[in-house]
């Protein structure tokens, strides 16, 4: 038995993409998709993956006519579908409201019309329609989790099958959950938009993962990578730990949001600083203490310390420099300003590099894939360092001669030696990934023979 579009109701699901709606209305009639979608004019082809296959994530917009089609199709006002599609009401240039009123559409990605895009929980769907169908829908990062039948729901944009991980076993992750409403309205009551501290706090903490590999005390992340993998990450471990990453970590990003809200947190970096008679940041750190602390780990403080140039270290800096008033005119003195380069990797982005990496091969092999992690470590350790050194020296040229010239000399000296130790773990790491020595050495301002003299004795450390 056929029936005509609009006789089988369909009512959109609240923040589902446009381009799930038509997929469900599609199953309503018992049709393919595609063949529904035969009802607008198409401005371009779906957007789809490296590898090739249709993207979860992708979305649709539609002209003022295609609106009605949809309308139509599923059976509801227009004012539900724009109250419950943030798609709705965006405009492209590609569409019109086309010659005779032509429905028409237009392909785009979700995380370029409304944001993240993840899956909705099939279960919760199941509850509203009757039918355990996938859903796509926006979601912040800091709503994945279904509290009602634990599952952690995945990005929708990468390449990958999962559309969620089931996190009953670790019942810590969808208490955060509930724990991040309250951090949340702290957020507001201090005047800072709730997704800035959790964007700053994740970054904060995804830089710890990729540090713990090298933590030796460090057992609550594997045990909760491993169940959340089903019981055994290690068949497949550095997969994992990019699918894993964001629910695994999720208890701590809480934590730390919830911490660096705290005014005696600032507090605490103000006093550590030294105040207005700067000095170094010592392992002793009381901010790094307090962290480790609160994400239930006494040992990280001395590690945090020593850690330079990442968010946590700009955080503290940006209040330091408020308070003594320094800095140049216009320095940015919002402490939750997140640069661009210490935004973390995507789960898509991570496993597509992932799969570059193994399909290069000879010449072609990725660094990550070669360069081992050990050596990426220790590089960018080093080069954090030499940046924090370096970032010491804003407004140093006042005073008399010799502190100018002591500060200056002892931070370039340092920051120098540091650029050095760099200089030869790089080379190290190409030389060992199977870079022709004499390519090497050229790059790095050093004879040929003097670099191998130097790798050879272990110069370059560990």
């Amino acid at each position: 038995m056929s029936h005509h579009p609009g006789l089988l109701r369909t009512a959109p699901l609240q923040g589902e993409t446009t381009s799930s709606l038509i997929c469900r209305i599609a199953g309503r009639y018992g049709m393919e998709a595609k063949a529904l979608r035969s009802y607008w004019q198409w401005r371009n082809y779906p957007p789809g993956h490296d590898g090739g296959g249709a993207r979860a994530d992708a979305e649709v917009l539609l002209n003022t006519a295609g609106q009605e089609v949809l309308a139509e199709l599923c059976g509801v006002g227009q004012d539900v579908l724009a109250r419950a599609l943030p798609s709705w009401g965006q405009e492209d240039a590609k569409l019109s409201a086309g010659k005779n009123g032509v429905p028409a559409a237009a392909w785009r990605t979700g995380g370029a019309v409304a944001g993240p895009v993840a899956f909705g929980c099939r279960l919760c769907t199941a509850r509203r329609t009757g039918t355990a169908v996938r859903v796509v829908r926006y979601a912040p990062r800091w709503e994945r989790v279904c509290v009602r039948h634990g599952r952690w729901l995945l990005d929708a944009d990468a390449d990958q099958p999962l559309e969620h991980l089931d996190v009953r076993g670790v019942p810590e992750v969808v208490a955060a959950q509930r724990q991040w409403a309250g951090v949340a309205r702290r957020a507001a009551r201090a005047g800072v938009e709730p997704e800035r501290v959790f964007a700053l706090a994740h970054a904060v903490v995804a830089r710890w993962w990729e540090q713990a590999l090298h933590w030796e005390r460090e057992a609550v992340w594997p045990r909760r990578l491993h169940q959340v993998a089903g019981g055994n990450a290690g068949g497949d471990l550095p997969r994992w730990r990019i699918v894993g990453r964001d629910a695994v970590v999720f208890p701590e990003v809480v934590a730390v949001a919830d911490t660096l809200l705290d005014p005696a947190m600032a507090e605490l970096a103000w006093r550590a600083s030294g105040g207005m008679r700067p000095r170094a940041r010592g392992e002793d750190d009381p901010l790094c203490h307090r962290l480790g602390e609160r994400v239930d780990r006494d040992w990280l403080g001395p590690l945090a310390a020593a850690d330079y140039g990442g968010p946590l270290s700009d955080w503290r800096g940006t209040i330091v420099r408020a308070r003594r008033g320094s800095g140049p005119p216009g320095w940015r003195d919002d402490p939750w300003h997140l640069k661009r380069e210490q935004q973390p990797a995507t789960m898509s982005g991570q496993l597509r590099v992932m799969a570059a990496e193994a399909q290069a091969g000879g010449s072609g092999t990725r660094w990550r894939a070669t360069a081992s992690a050990e050596h990426r470590f220790h590089i960018t350790r080093l080069l954090d360092e030499a940046r924090e050194e370096l970032a010491q020296l804003r407004g140093a040229q006042s005073g008399t001669t010799a502190e100018v010239a002591r500060t200056l000399l002892e931070h370039l000296s340092q920051s120098a030696e540091l650029i050095d130790r760099a200089v030869l773990h790089t080379a190290a790491a190409a030389v060992t990934a199977g870079v022709a020595l004499e390519e090497v050495a050229p790059w790095s301002r050093l004879p040929a023979e003097e670099l191998s003299q130097i790798l050879a004795a272990g110069r370059s450390e560990d």
